[in-house]
């Protein structure tokens, strides 16, 4: 691997032509990833790959005019500390947020590590060069800019974000509110019928352990079997399974966990105030997310929650 400040301006140039070519199949592949989802966006990507697949053809004029034909491959990977960026373009579904920071960091990260790079050469034909590749990338940053101004009218963001958060909400919300309630209320009567059975928190943390863990796997793999994702756009079946195999968990083991302490009231009362916690949150977050009235949800929760409850305690005494 090669340092930056070492190469030759043959090299340099031919790296530029690398970047400018990667870059462009970058912004391609971001509009692959939107075109479905986010028609403007993906458009506006277009624009942007055209533009660096025309900065690569200048680029490379003028290095033939300078070193002929021959053009040695040289890639960010082979030049110690150039510019990196990490793949997001091959995560699907992409995060529009994410994409358009991303190209917009793109653009700034490279101009500044010409200039760093321009202020540390000692030749001048070669600092002249970094100077010039510096201001090439300001002017794709500008460009980025008046894309999005052209392109993404403030109707048109408006409508992307709203599908983004329909996206979110169907990916991650909803698979993740699933499991939060039913590993809060389906583990209250096997947890609570174990506590007044027994009155022993030992005894009664591992039922509720088991049965959190249990009712996370199960509904883990319910959630990833139910549904591919291919037509509801729901994600994949392993993201929204672990998704919601992970809240399923967490909210068994949120009134699990006080009986840890060795007092058996105590434990219990603790445990029931974390309940109470547990379906306030599930309420808050289909009020959020799920367009459900508050109060209605609270009831709906609250009135659900006590019932199992009720049964796990009458179950557990008798």
């Amino acid at each position: 691997m090669k340092r930056f400040a070492d190469l030759t301006e043959q090299e340099v140039l031919a790296l530029s032509i690398s970047n400018e070519e990667e870059d462009s199949r970058i912004y391609r592949s971001f509009a692959e990833g939107l075109r479905k989802d986010y028609a403007a966006s993906a458009r506006m990507f277009d624009e942007m790959a055209d533009e660096e697949v025309r900065h690569r053809t200048m680029l490379f004029d003028l290095y033939r005019e300078k070193f002929g034909e021959f053009l040695p491959l040289i890639r960010r990977q082979d030049v110690k500390g150039f510019v990196r960026h990490k793949p997001i373009w091959l995560v699907q579904p992409l995060g529009l947020d994410e994409v358009r920071k991303y190209a917009a960091n793109m653009e700034y990260e490279t101009a500044r590590f010409y200039r760093k790079a321009a202020e540390s050469a000692r030749d001048a034909s070669v600092r002249e060069l970094l100077i010039r590749l510096a201001e090439a990338e300001d002017k794709h940053e500008s460009l980025a800019e008046a894309l999005d101004e052209k392109i993404l009218t403030p109707g048109t963001r408006d409508a992307e974000d709203e599908t983004a958060r329909r996206m979110f909400v169907l990916q991650y919300v909803q698979p993740g509110l699933v499991g939060l309630m039913d590993g809060s209320v389906s583990t209250l009567a096997p947890l609570f019928a174990a506590a007044f059975a027994t009155h022993m928190p030992w005894e009664t943390f591992l039922v509720g352990l088991a049965a959190s863990v249990g009712a996370g796997i199960s509904m883990g793999f319910a959630e990833a079997l139910s549904d591919d994702g291919s037509l509801t756009g729901r994600g994949t079946p392993w993201l929204r399974g672990g998704v919601c195999g992970l809240m399923t968990t967490v909210g068994g083991l949120g009134h699990t966990l006080p009986y840890l302490i060795p007092d058996f009231w105590t434990a219990t009362i603790v445990a029931f105030i974390v309940v109470i916690i547990e379906l306030a949150v599930i309420s808050w977050i289909r009020w959020r997310y799920m367009d459900t009235p508050f109060f209605s949800a609270a009831f709906q929760i609250m009135v659900g929650g006590a019932l199992v409850f009720a049964a796990g305690i009458l179950i557990g005494s008798s």
